[in-house]
């Protein structure tokens, strides 16, 4: 029998660019306070991009139309965030997922996503290698092991490690436009940890001191110019 593992589930619902990377960030720096995972649903209040915390604002700026644009805490390309679904998952130092190599996490987590989506009757497979393209967008090609449906990337992912814990953000294109409700993406991917993956699922929200940290990233870092654009 599986052992049981409880998780955190945060449905911390639509927030704007800046709130939402802070949440993320805020969450990674939390991990030796909270002691668990945590897997966040959230959505988007306005349409905009994200990018990764290594890209160049210029080329982001000439690559994509969405405004307004974020840096991410993680690395990867340019995500459109018009019509994705998104998810994060944080793990503490020490946790199995914390102790993955790189590629073997983003494997790992695709594969999750890969049994979510046949739990609703959706076949997707994993990119048995990678297809890159030169623009620095993360849809337009595709990483060895990202999601795909009948050969489209439908799902790609973004890892930051630290002493504190390991943070994947990740963002799912919906493959049928309005035949498959997020609502019923997301309980089947909770519903994969739990009946395959061992894990019990506790409601969490954010907490005074959590609450505290996301309003001073999102203030002092995510909604300045100065840090979108630093390089």
């Amino acid at each position: 029998m599986t052992k049981k593992e409880g998780w955190l589930l945060l449905q911390s619902g639509p927030g704007d660019p800046a709130f939402n990377m802070a949440v993320d960030e805020a969450l990674l720096e939390a991990m030796p306070r909270l002691g668990k995972p945590v897997l966040r649903f959230y959505s988007w209040t306005e349409r905009a991009a994200s990018f990764g915390y290594f890209q160049k604002y210029a080329e982001v700026q000439r690559v994509t139309l969405l405004r307004p644009l974020v840096r991410r805490p993680t690395a990867g390309g340019v995500v459109p965030h018009d019509a994705d679904w998104n998810y994060s998952l944080v793990f503490p130092c020490g946790h199995e997922w914390y102790e993955l190599t790189a590629t073997e996490s983003y494997r790992r987590v695709h594969e999750w996503l890969q049994a979510t989506f046949a739990r609703v009757s959706l076949t997707t497979e994993l990119a048995p290698c990678a297809r890159k393209t030169k623009d620095g967008q993360c849809f337009t090609g595709y990483e060895k092991f990202d999601l795909l449906w009948h050969g489209q990337k439908i799902a790609g992912a973004a890892q930051r490690r630290t002493r504190n814990g390991l943070l994947i953000q990740g963002s799912v294109q919906p493959p049928t436009q309005g035949q498959l409700a997020k609502v019923d993406w997301q309980k089947a991917m909770c519903d994969e940890a739990h009946f395959q993956q061992g894990v019990d699922w506790v409601e969490f929200r954010l907490d005074a001191e959590l609450v505290s940290r996301v309003g001073d990233l999102e203030g002092g870092k995510y909604l300045l110019e100065s840090y979108n654009q630093r390089r």
